[in-house]
C-alpha cells in the first residue's frame, strides 16, 4: 500500500471539505455540472465512475466466470441481506429515529417524506460503486460482477413492490429510464469495453505484462476519480449542507447505522458459513451500499424535487463514500482474524 492509499481517509475528509466550500463559493459552476444529466444520471459523475471501475473489470477473466458457482454461499448471504434484511432494517431504524427520537427536531410536515426517502434508498442495492469497494479489498472480481448483475435483475421485479409495501401505498412508478440507463452505463458498456481491451492486450506480445502495467497506471487514476467524485457530490449539495446541516446530520444517523449493521451482518454470516475472505469482503460491501441514482430519481418522481424524501436520498449519497471507505478499512484490517477463524473451522 503506497502513501496515497495509506492516508486515503485523510484525502477523503479534505475532499469533503473542499467540495462543500467550492459548492458554497461557486454554486453556478456546480449547478451547471449538476445539470449535465440524462434520466437523473449525472454525466460527469458517470465518467469518473468509469475510471473507478475499469481497473477491477480488467482483472476479470470472463472465461472463468463459471467458477463463481463455487461461491453460492456468498451469493446467498448477499441476496439475503439485500432483499430480506436491508429494506426492513431501514424501515425500523427510520421509524425509531425519524418518527420518535428526532421527531421534535425535524419539520413536522416533512417527517413522513424523510421516512419515505430512507426506505427508497435502502430498497435499491448498489450497481457501480461496489466495484470500487470490492477492488479496494482485493475482492473476487467475478463474484462481484455476478452479484451486481443478479441484484440488477431482481431489482427490476422487487424494488417497486418492496417500496410500496413498506410505505403502505398501492404502487409506485419506477423511473425505468434511470434504471435501464444506469445498468447499461455502469454494467453493460464497461464490461464490454473491459472485455475487448483485456482480450486485445493479452493477444499482444508480452500481453500479461502489458495488462499488469496498465493496471498499475489505472489504479491511482481510479482513486483520484473517487476523490474527484466526492468533491462533485459534496459540491452539488454544498449550499444545502451549509443551510441545513442539523437536518442532514439527523438523517445521516439511521443511514450510517444501517450501513454498519448490514455490512457487519453479512461479514459475520460469511465467516459463520466458511466463505472465503475474497468473497466475504465484497459480500459485506454489496450488502450495505445503495443505488443512489435510482433512489434519488424515485424520491423526486414520487414526492418532488424539494421534498424531504429527495433530501434523505441525497444524504445517502453524501454518506455513502466516506462510510463505505471506513467499512473497507475494517474489512481489510480484520482479514488476519477472519483467515484465522477460517483455518480453525477447516
Amino acid at each position: 500500500m503506497n502513501l496515497f492509499e495509506r492516508y486515503l481517509s485523510i484525502w477523503v475528509f479534505l475532499c469533503i471539505i473542499v467540495g462543500i466550500a467550492l459548492g458554497h463559493w461557486f454554486p453556478g459552476v456546480f449547478q451547471s455540472l449538476g445539470a449535465l444529466e440524462v434520466a437523473k444520471v449525472n454525466l460527469p459523475v458517470a465518467v469518473l465512475v468509469w475510471l473507478m471501475i475499469l481497473p477491477m473489470l480488467l482483472k476479470i477473466d470472463f472465461h472463468a466466470l463459471h467458477e463463481v458457482r463455487k461461491h453460492t454461499r456468498g451469493i446467498g448471504i448477499t441476496l439475503f441481506i439485500n432483499w430480506a434484511v436491508k429494506p426492513f432494517s431501514m424501515a425500523l431504524l427510520g421509524w425509531l429515529f425519524i418518527r420518535i427520537l428526532f421527531a421534535d427536531w425535524l419539520p413536522a410536515d416533512q417527517i413522513d417524506s424523510y421516512y419515505a426517502g430512507l426506505i427508497i434508498l435502502a430498497a435499491a442495492p448498489c450497481t457501480a460503486m461496489v466495484f470500487v469497494w470490492s477492488n479496494l479489498t482485493n475482492g473476487h472480481p467475478g463474484f462481484t460482477l455476478t452479484q451486481v448483475a443478479l441484484n440488477d435483475v431482481i431489482m427490476v421485479f422487487a424494488f417497486a413492490p418492496i417500496v410500496a409495501l413498506l410505505l403502505g401505498i398501492a404502487s409506485i412508478t419506477v423511473p425505468w429510464d434511470t434504471l435501464v440507463l444506469s445498468v447499461v452505463l455502469y454494467i453493460v458498456l464497461p464490461v464490454m469495453v473491459a472485455t475487448l481491451w483485456r482480450r486485445w492486450l493479452l493477444s499482444q506480445e508480452h500481453g500479461v505484462a502489458r495488462l499488469a502495467t496498465l493496471l498499475l497506471v489505472l489504479q491511482p487514476l481510479s482513486l483520484l476519480a473517487l476523490l474527484s467524485t466526492l468533491i462533485l457530490l459534496f459540491g452539488f449539495q454544498g449550499k444545502q449542507i451549509i443551510e441545513q446541516p442539523f437536518i442532514i446530520l439527523l438523517l445521516a444517523v439511521p443511514i450510517i447505522i444501517q450501513v454498519y449493521f448490514n455490512s457487519g451482518l453479512a461479514y459475520l454470516l460469511s465467516r459463520r458459513f466458511g466463505v472465503d475472505h475474497r468473497v466475504a469482503a465484497p459480500a459485506a460491501l454489496i450488502g450495505a451500499s445503495n443505488f443512489f441514482e435510482l433512489a434519488v430519481a424515485t424520491a423526486i418522481s414520487l414526492y418532488g424535487l424539494n421534498s424531504g424524501a429527495a433530501l434523505a436520498t441525497v444524504v445517502g449519497v453524501l454518506v455513502e463514500v466516506p462510510v463505505m471507505l471506513s467499512v473497507v478499512r475494517i474489512v481489510n484490517a480484520t482479514r488476519p482474524w477472519y483467515d484465522r477463524e477460517e483455518r480453525s473451522a477447516a
